[in-house]
């Protein structure tokens, strides 16, 4: 069996969550009165959340000039998210001197295999797998390399988190789904035969 299977999962990414650091501190009391639309309830949460419409991502900022950016479905839309807030920030007078050093700390995504999966067997012929079908109806499986946690559901669904590049989810996929078909863990439905006529 090659490395990579003959089919084509269908992986989407469905949020990345970044980390900013400006190395300055910041007035969260300024952003608030400057832009109407920030949320802050400092007696709830130190964070103030700053959301952009686009790209459609929530941005937490924090006195100390730390940013969470959540909600991107991409790395690109990620950097250009906490870009934009930076910029805005600065526009409406929030004085701003360093440029935000991003880091990329988890991407969630999904994937559709097409096939079903033997769960029950999953667990016997991988290695680092929990299964608790009364607890939870997925398998947790722990990939080394790339490192990443996949939640796989018999229906050929997964989830995966823990990757810090889109690319590791891509190679992470098409690692399991080779791993499990080496392993005869998942059961394609027939191809339809194209009608030779």
């Amino acid at each position: 069996m090659s490395g990579m299977s003959k089919r084509k999962p269908s992986i989407r990414i469905v949020n990345i969550v970044a980390s900013a650091a400006l190395d300055q501190r910041i007035s969260l009391k300024t952003i608030v009165e400057k832009f109407p639309h920030a949320e802050y309830s400092p007696k709830v949460f130190p964070g103030l959340v700053f959301r952009l419409k686009k790209p459609k991502t929530a941005t937490l900022i924090f006195e100390t000039g730390k940013m969470v950016c959540t909600g991107a479905k991409s790395e690109k839309e990620a950097i250009q998210a906490v870009n934009k807030v930076t910029k805005e920030l600065k526009s409406h007078g929030i004085p701003i001197t360093n440029k935000p050093a991003i880091k990329i700390q988890n991407i969630v995504a999904s994937a559709e295999l097409n096939g079903e999966i033997d769960l029950e067997n999953v667990v016997y012929k991988l290695k680092k797998v929990m299964y608790e079908p009364e607890q939870f109806p997925g398998a947790v499986f722990r990939m080394a390399e790339p490192k990443v946690v996949f939640l796989i559901f018999s229906a050929g669904k997964l989830v995966c988190v823990g990757a810090k590049k889109e690319q590791d989810i891509y190679e992470a996929v098409g690692k399991l789904q080779a791993l499990l078909e080496e392993q005869e863990l998942i059961f394609y439905p027939p191809e339809k035969a194209a009608s030779t006529g």
